[in-house]
């Protein structure tokens, strides 16, 4: 609950903070149709990236729908959990990419889709991928794929009103240069604020998911799982999907950083996270630097430690 409250505070302080941009430029200029001329720019920006999202994912991304006679236990799976959601069942495709991961997106409730890529098939086993499949359907259940969607258009037009008003001419030179500061000034902190609602998503979602009935160390295994797996890529492999990286359900671009944290957590070096390991983190405090704190700031997903210490304050079924 306190999640969504949070989310809903973010969403209301950016628009908010868009609406008094805008309000403040037009009474400056004495111009009310700045205040239109952006709104308008900013609704219309919103429509397009809401409506051709879904195809930039799909074509960055390499996805491949399929049927359930092409992936029967994957079908199953998305069935069972869009059923415990009660969601339509969202549209399932596999990702021709080797670096282990999963991903929502969708227009609209009907309009869901699911998706695993190639390298994450092999790496889990059916509780784990179950678990990282609910996470994904309760994306779409949440809604959140949408929102985050919306909000990110908002640092984007503020970076327009920076850059049209720092460079332009005229008498009002002056008040454009001060907007255009403001505006730039506002750029940064809206950006943050997207990137903070997009790690609280990542949070809301990890409790959807156990409230599907994934076990909570059947979800930190699997996140463990995907650190490991994507630290075995070069740089160069990562940045492939660098630009879609706030869909999955996890940062691969991180995990190089991750996996030495999350050593800590596997005591007897099976390569999961099993229940007492989870269980211990409870008590055990846990070590992050202040550096990783700090660039935890400007990431799309929390501190992958700090978020599996959270799946360990939760009982299945019941998220708190």
């Amino acid at each position: 609950m306190w999640l969504r409250l949070r989310l809903i505070l973010v969403m209301t302080l950016l628009f908010g903070i868009l609406y008094a941009l805008f309000a403040i430029a037009g009474n400056m200029l004495g111009m009310g149709g700045t205040f239109y001329f952006y709104a308008i720019l900013a609704s219309v920006m919103m429509f397009i990236q809401y409506m051709i999202g879904p195809k930039m994912v799909e074509w960055s991304m390499h996805v491949k729908y399929v049927t359930e006679a092409q992936a029967p236990a994957l079908h199953k799976m998305v069935t069972e959990l869009a059923r415990n959601a009660k969601i339509p069942k969202p549209r399932i495709g596999i990702a021709a990419i080797n670096i282990p991961n999963a991903f929502a997106f969708g227009r609209w409730a009907s309009d869901g889709r699911v998706c695993v890529t190639e390298g994450i098939m092999n790496l889990l086993d059916e509780k784990e991928l179950r678990a990282v499949m609910a996470h994904e359907i309760s994306h779409l259940k949440h809604r959140d794929v949408v929102v985050i969607t919306m909000i990110s258009v908002i640092p984007m037009i503020c970076w327009y009103i920076a850059w049209s008003f720092m460079f332009s001419g005229g008498r009002d030179r002056g008040n454009t240069v001060l907007i255009g500061i403001a505006a730039m000034v506002i750029y940064f902190i809206s950006n943050l604020l997207v990137l903070y609602v997009s790690r609280i998503r990542e949070y809301y979602a990890d409790e959807g998911a156990v409230n599907l009935g994934s076990s909570p160390h059947h979800m930190a295994s699997a996140l463990y799982k995907l650190v490991y797996g994507s630290a075995r890529f070069s740089k160069d492999s990562l940045k492939q999907v660098e630009g879609m990286k706030a869909f999955f359900a996890s940062d691969p671009s991180r995990a190089s950083y991750e996996i030495r944290e999350l050593s800590q957590l596997d005591m007897d070096k099976s390569g999961t996270i099993d229940q007492n390991e989870l269980m211990a983190l409870r008590s055990r405090p846990i070590k992050v630097s202040g550096t990783d704190k700090f660039m935890e700031m400007f990431s799309t997903h929390p501190n992958m430690l700090r978020r599996i210490q959270r799946l360990s304050s939760l009982k299945e079924g019941v998220a708190r």
